[in-house]
């Protein structure tokens, strides 16, 4: 798809939805057991709030040089979706913070991070770091949408059943911030480049605070669990060979989200979680 050419309908919904993580609902190492990927996990957790904020205020920037009324609609949905993410992943949030997860810590820094690059860097840097991280949490989303391996590690417990939505809907809505940067930037080899240093900054800053995370957690002391786990992030279906290709292809030239079509996989789940008898039907308001 070029600049000139007009954005296919699809279906960018904002549902009214709330989890709830009681006391003593999560084991201490809820990813199955595994003691890094549980870690991992409320990394990325922590980094999500203030991510959604910074990707609603660089596609908002921009909202006035949107001309398509198609994409003018999924703009707006798109932005209903993120901010619902961030607020629920902050009520994850507490709880891992409770458990002994230094969530706050790392949502702050985060934070901090983005509004010094929003100062230093111009609108489209911003922009096009958006796409770039949507691309990320698109492959990852439907990564475990489609792996039973990837399900299975967060078992029958409330942070799979958010982690399910939250994937939904980034797979609904991952081409948005593309489709605007493609309509009002439309540098490709400035994308790429935007693609690589983002993805510098984004491994440095999980890997970095994942480390902190784990020399607060007595259990990484034991070295055969630690090493044990580590050893197991080999096998991880988020680290696979084909999750590492699908990131690569956003360094072609001619790349769109859509190249990876998900129709099907998107009305399965659509069906399952919020059709008549969806699982979480119940969790809407």
């Amino acid at each position: 798809m070029t600049a000139q050419q007009s954005v296919p309908k699809r279906s960018v919904r904002t549902r009214r939805i709330a989890f709830s993580y009681p006391p003593a609902s999560l084991q201490r190492h809820y990813v199955n057991g595994d003691l890094v990927m549980s870690h991992v996990v409320s990394v990325l957790s922590a980094m999500f709030p203030p991510g959604e904020d910074f990707f609603v205020r660089s596609v908002k920037a921009h909202a006035d040089q949107i001309t398509d009324p198609e994409l003018k609609e999924q703009v707006a949905g798109f932005i209903g979706q993120e901010v619902t993410h961030g607020r629920e992943h902050r009520e994850l949030n507490k709880r891992l913070q409770e458990m002994g997860y230094p969530t706050h810590r790392v949502s702050r820094m985060a934070k901090a991070g983005l509004l010094r690059n929003e100062k230093l860097f111009p609108a489209k840097v911003q922009l096009a770091m958006t796409a770039a991280l949507e691309h990320y949490t698109a492959t990852l989303a439907e990564t475990l949408l489609t792996d039973p391996r990837a399900q299975e590690l967060l078992g029958a417990s409330e942070v799979r059943s958010m982690l399910l939505w939250h994937a939904l809907e980034e797979s609904e809505h991952k081409a948005v911030a593309f489709d605007v940067y493609r309509q009002v930037v439309g540098d490709e080899k400035f994308r790429i480049r935007m693609m690589r240093a983002t993805t510098f900054a984004f491994l440095t800053a999980v890997i970095g605070h994942t480390l902190l995370s784990l020399l607060g957690d007595r259990a990484a002391y034991n070295p055969r669990r630690l090493g044990r786990s580590i050893a197991e992030l080999r096998h991880s279906p988020f680290l696979s060979r084909q999750v590492v290709r699908r990131l690569r292809d956003y360094n072609r030239v001619d790349f769109h989200p859509d190249d990876h079509d998900a129709t099907e996989l998107l009305d399965r789940w659509r069906a399952e979680l919020f059709g008549a008898e969806g699982v979480l039907t119940d969790h809407l308001k």
